[in-house]
């Protein structure tokens, strides 16, 4: 069974996402595992003290974390996203007084604006990605006729799921960058080569009830 996300349950700690900029930070250093603020900046074109006071604000509730490590002169932080990796919230932790209500609405609409940006991008920029990437990419959308419970039972099965994907495709990397390079391809000292033929893959799902 793949690892459980971790549940946000303070309201607070969900507030934390209803600025777009903190959900492109936090994707953003999904994606590139450990970067500094300058770097991050660069990216969202905005300014160092701008992106450093939001990287702060997540890792004051535990969504990204520094990375010590990293650091060579200790002149800028750099971070990464915290080890438990994955979130989820629910709209049953929220949705009893107003002001949760309104911020489990406004990080729900951030979060879809966020996703179909990424994949209007996706579909401007295909043509570079060549054929094995654009026929082995999808869009599908199914309706089924469902209760209440069964919809949740199908989103824990869909979760699960996942994770397992997510669990055998790190296994699968790290060996990859385990294995020893030919001597004439790698010099000694060098680090490991990225694993090829991998990208990041943004998989989208939604399930909620509509009537035509």
């Amino acid at each position: 069974m793949g690892r459980e996300p971790e549940r946000i349950t303070e309201l607070e700690q969900l507030k934390a996402f209803t600025h777009p900029l903190r959900i492109e930070l936090y994707r953003l250093l999904t994606v590139a595992r450990t970067a500094t603020a300058s770097h991050l900046a660069e990216q969202v074109d905005e300014a160092v003290s701008l992106v450093s006071y939001h990287l702060r604000k997540l890792a004051g509730h535990g969504f990204i974390e520094e990375a010590a490590e990293q650091g060579r002169d200790g002149r800028e932080r750099w971070w990464r996203v915290s080890a438990q990796r994955s979130f989820t919230f629910r709209s049953a932790d929220f949705d009893d007084t107003p002001e949760g209500a309104a911020a489990l609405t406004g990080v729900t609409r951030e979060l879809l604006a966020t996703r179909t940006r990424t994949y209007l991008g996706y579909l401007d920029q295909q043509a570079g990605w060549g054929r094995e990437w654009t026929r082995a990419a999808f869009s599908s959308e199914y309706t089924v006729r469902l209760t209440a419970d069964e919809l949740r039972e199908l989103a824990e099965e869909m979760g699960a799921f996942v994770r397992r994907w997510r669990e055998r495709a790190e296994a699968a990397e790290a060996a990859e960058r385990a294995e020893p390079a030919e001597p004439a391809e790698r010099a000694e000292g060098a680090e490991a080569a990225e694993p090829a033929g991998r990208e990041t893959v943004a998989l989208h799902l939604y399930g909620f009830p509509f009537r035509p």
